[in-house]
């Protein structure tokens, strides 16, 4: 964890709060325009070593994980939509995303870490 505390950093850190902001609002605008996920991930992996050892980067990791596991369910579901499962999958894909995308959002707001499962 980076520890230092000297005014650019916390104003490097509030500029990467804000990115991450960002990328949290893109996900969420995916669900109705699926271009601005992949604008996200974009982000996501230009910026990741500058958020590499801070708080934020746990973030960044979540963020990237929830567009591959959700890109994962989203393929899931359109193969298995032949076999008329697929509206389901879709269905339980956009429930999980939505809670990621909650879930990190709230913490970023609130200054916490993601766990990292």
């Amino acid at each position: 964890m980076n520890m230092d505390l000297t005014p650019a950093a916390d104003e490097k850190i509030a500029g990467l709060k804000t990115l991450s902001t960002v990328i949290y609002a893109l996900y969420a605008v995916s669900l109705f325009i699926g271009v601005t996920a992949i604008v996200a991930i974009v982000l996501n992996y230009i910026k990741r070593d500058d958020v590499r050892g801070t708080w934020l980067e746990s973030h960044f990791t979540w963020q990237i994980r929830t567009f591959w596991w959700g890109l994962l369910w989203l393929v899931v579901g359109a193969i298995t939509w032949v076999i008329l499962i697929g509206w389901l999958v879709w269905g339980v894909a956009c429930i999980w995303f939505i809670y990621r995308i909650a879930k990190g959002w709230l913490n970023l707001n609130d200054s916490k870490p993601m766990p990292l499962q």
